[in-house]
């Protein structure tokens, strides 16, 4: 036999079958990495539902106070302006109404005041001055950082959370 009729070696092939399985490798690592930063995640905020509320200002002074249930009262909230986010909740459409809370000496947080179906047309009244106070128990979530595909604010749109 001739070395003319030898099958060569595929070298191309061996090669693209070997970053392939690099490729594979790494994505299966990442995987599994991501698999326990999610059971990690899971067990805090189910650790975190199991506690009693606290105030929102004894949270606020702690490191990690995501998932935790605070207590805050809210005067006005009751008839306090709000902005319809549109959404889907089990499959209807509708709108989360969002209100803001001033927090004596601490800024304001967003309370989420639940979701309105889209053929109730029902909105609760806004008044101006009917200050009573609400107390509103619920889960503290810190809002996540804009990556580098997010644009930044234009005029009033806002693509992040802060």
């Amino acid at each position: 036999m001739t070395d003319a009729a030898r099958p060569r070696f595929p070298l191309v092939l061996t090669v693209v079958a070997v970053l392939a399985l690099a490729l594979l490798l790494t994505l299966g690592v990442w995987q599994a990495q991501r698999l326990q930063w999610k059971l990690d995640l899971i067990a805090r905020s189910e650790a975190a539902a199991r506690q009693a509320p606290v105030p929102l200002e004894a949270l606020l002074a702690l490191e990690d106070p995501e998932f935790r249930q605070a207590i805050v009262t809210c005067r006005g909230l009751n008839t306090a302006p709000f902005v319809e986010l549109q959404t889907i909740d089990d499959g209807d459409a509708g709108v989360r109404l969002i209100s803001a809370c001033p927090i004596e000496g601490r800024g304001t947080v967003l309370i989420d005041r639940g979701f309105v179906p889209a053929e109730v047309a029902a909105r609760p009244a806004v008044r101006a001055g009917a200050a009573m106070p609400v107390v509103i128990a619920g889960v503290v979530r810190r809002p996540s950082p804009p990556n580098a595909l997010t644009p930044p604010p234009s005029g009033k749109l806002f693509y992040g959370r802060d």
